[in-house]
C-alpha cells in the first residue's frame, strides 16, 4: 500500500496484540482519494460522507479483529463490497470505519455432485455463475449488476434479478453463511444439506439484513442444472398498461417463465438514442419472455397464444446469439437513462394483477408533478423500476422537489396497490422513513429489539435498514 497512510494508533494495540491485522500490511486507510471513493455508491445518495477510515479485510481473522476493536471502541462499522448498490445501505458515515470485503474473492470449492458453491463475499456474481457453467451448472440469482457486484452484496441485500420470476431471488439460493458478529465472534449457520429445519432459520435472517446484525466473510450458495434449452420473445404492444395487462394473462396460462420484463417506450427511446436502434418504432412498450429447460420452446408457445390478442408484434428466437439481441434493450435500459441525466432508480414491487394500475397511475404522477419517470422492471415477480430521471447534477445535490414528491407518491402507491417499496435494492438510508411506513409500529419495534441482540451498542451499518 505504497502513498497509502496508515493509523496504526486508531487500528489500537488489541489487533496488534492479537497479531491479525498488524500495521504494517493493513491498517486504517485514511488517503483523501480512498476515502471519496469509499463514502459512496451507485444510489448517489446526498447524505454520503467520506468515512474516518478504509480497512481492507483479506480473510476472516481480520474481520474479526477489526469487529473486536470496533465492538470495545464503539466505533461504527459500514460493511461494503462493490459499492453498487442502490439504496445507499453501503455509503460513508462521518465518523465511521468502512470494512471492504472486496479482497475476500475466491470461489473456495464448487461441488458438482451436491450441487453448491463455498465462496469468499467479495466473488463477483458474474465471475461465480462462469465457473458453474464449467460443471454444466448456474447460480440463478441474477441482478442487473451481475458482472460488477459482490456475492456478499447481494445476500446483504437479498438481490433478485432477470431470472427472479422462475428462481426466486438470492434468498432462496443460500444454504449456510459464515457470519462474524458484533463483538468479532465468527459463528457459521445453515447447513450444506438441501433441507433442514433445525432452530431457527438465521440464514434467512443474515440474508437481506444489510450488514446491521453481522458481517458475511462466507457463504454455501445452491446451484442448479444449467438450462439445456431456451426460448425467448420479444412481444410489442401498443402502450404500456397493455404490456402489464399481457403479464397478468402469461400468469394466469400454465407457463411459468425464467425471465418476464417489461419497458415502457420512454424506456424503448431511450435505448434508441444511446444505441442507434429503433425499438420506439415498432411499439409503446416491449415485453421480453425467456422460457427454459427441455420444452422451452412449447412452454414459450403457451406464452405468446396468452399475448397474441393483446401484442402488435411478436419475435421468438432459439438460438443463443438471437436470444441475446432481443434481450439486449433489457441490459441496455439503465445506461440509456443514465445518459439522459440524473437518474433516482426507485424499486418497488405489487401483485401483479395490479401491474397495469400501478403504470397508469406512475404516468399520472409524472404528468401532474411535471418530471420525466421510465417504468421497466421484472414483470414477472411484479417488481417494476420507476426511473425518475432529473436534469445532471453533482451526486451531492439536493434531490429537486418535484422529484422527490413523485417518488414519495410511487410509494405511497404501492403501499396502497397492496404492495412494498422495495423489492431487491434493500432499504438502506435512502427508504428508512417509507419502511416505518410498511412495517408498522409493532412489527419496526420488533425488528428493532432483534437488531439490539445482535448489535448491542449499534455499531453495524448505523443509519441503515431500519
Amino acid at each position: 500500500m505504497s502513498g497509502v497512510s496508515v493509523d496504526t494508533e486508531l487500528i489500537g494495540a488489541k489487533l496488534v496484540e492479537q497479531e491479525l491485522v498488524g500495521p504494517e500490511s493493513i491498517g486504517l486507510v485514511t488517503d483523501p482519494d480512498a476515502l471519496r471513493a469509499a463514502g459512496a455508491d451507485r444510489s448517489g445518495w446526498p447524505g454520503a460522507r467520506p468515512p474516518r477510515g478504509v480497512v481492507f479485510a483479506r480473510d476472516a481473522a481480520e474481520v474479526s479483529a477489526v469487529l473486536a476493536w470496533a465492538h470495545d471502541t464503539r466505533t461504527p462499522i459500514v460493511p461494503r463490497g462493490a459499492g453498487s448498490g442502490l439504496a445507499a445501505a453501503a455509503t460513508g458515515v462521518e465518523g465511521a470505519v468502512v470494512l471492504d470485503l472486496s479482497r475476500l474473492n475466491r470461489i473456495l470449492e464448487i461441488d458438482a455432485d451436491e450441487q453448491l458453491a463455498r465462496v469468499e463475499p467479495g466473488v463477483i456474481t458474474a465471475d461465480l455463475d462462469r465457473a458453474a457453467a464449467t460443471h454444466g451448472l448456474m447460480y440463478a440469482p441474477d441482478p442487473g449488476s451481475v458482472g460488477i457486484s459482490t456475492l456478499g452484496g447481494n445476500i446483504a441485500t437479498n438481490a433478485g434479478g432477470l431470472r427472479g420470476a422462475k428462481y426466486g431471488v438470492t434468498r432462496d439460493h443460500v444454504l449456510a453463511l459464515d457470519v462474524v458478529l458484533a463483538d468479532g465472534t465468527l459463528i457459521h449457520v445453515g447447513r450444506d444439506t438441501i433441507k433442514g429445519v433445525t432452530g431457527y432459520d438465521l440464514v434467512g435472517l443474515f440474508t437481506g439484513s444489510e450488514g446491521t446484525l453481522g458481517v458475511v466473510v462466507g457463504a454455501t450458495l445452491r446451484l442448479l442444472p444449467r438450462p439445456v434449452r431456451t426460448a425467448t420473445a420479444s412481444a410489442f404492444f401498443p402502450g404500456i398498461e397493455e404490456a402489464a395487462r399481457a403479464v397478468t394473462e402469461i400468469t394466469r396460462s400454465p407457463a411459468r417463465p425464467a425471465v418476464l420484463e417489461i419497458l415502457d417506450g420512454a424506456t424503448l427511446a431511450a435505448i434508441d438514442a444511446l444505441e442507434g436502434t429503433d425499438l420506439s418504432a415498432r411499439g409503446g412498450a416491449l415485453l421480453l419472455a425467456q422460457t427454459d429447460g427441455f420444452g422451452a420452446a412449447e412452454e414459450l408457445e403457451v406464452v405468446t397464444q396468452a399475448i397474441t390478442p393483446l401484442a402488435s408484434h411478436i419475435e421468438t428466437a432459439t438460438d443463443a446469439a438471437s436470444a441475446e439481441r432481443l434481450l439486449f434493450a433489457r441490459r441496455r435500459a439503465l445506461p440509456a437513462l443514465e445518459a439522459l441525466g440524473r437518474p433516482l432508480i426507485e424499486d418497488i414491487a405489487v401483485p401483479r394483477t395490479r401491474l397495469a394500475d400501478a403504470v397508469a397511475a406512475i404516468g399520472r404522477i409524472a404528468a401532474e408533478e411535471d418530471v420525466r419517470i421510465f417504468v421497466f422492471g421484472h414483470a414477472g415477480d411484479g417488481n417494476l423500476h420507476p426511473i425518475i430521471v432529473t436534469a445532471p447534477a453533482s451526486p451531492d445535490a439536493p434531490i429537486p422537489p418535484a422529484a422527490q414528491r413523485a417518488a414519495d407518491r410511487i410509494f405511497a402507491l404501492a403501499l396502497a396497490l397492496g404492495g412494498t417499496i422495495t423489492a431487491e435494492h434493500g432499504v438502506g438510508r435512502l427508504k428508512r422513513e417509507w419502511a416505518r411506513r410498511e412495517l408498522g409500529t409493532d412489527v419496526q419495534a420488533l425488528q428493532e429489539r432483534l437488531r439490539a441482540a445482535f448489535d448491542p451498542h449499534g455499531i453495524l451499518n448505523p443509519g441503515s435498514s431500519i
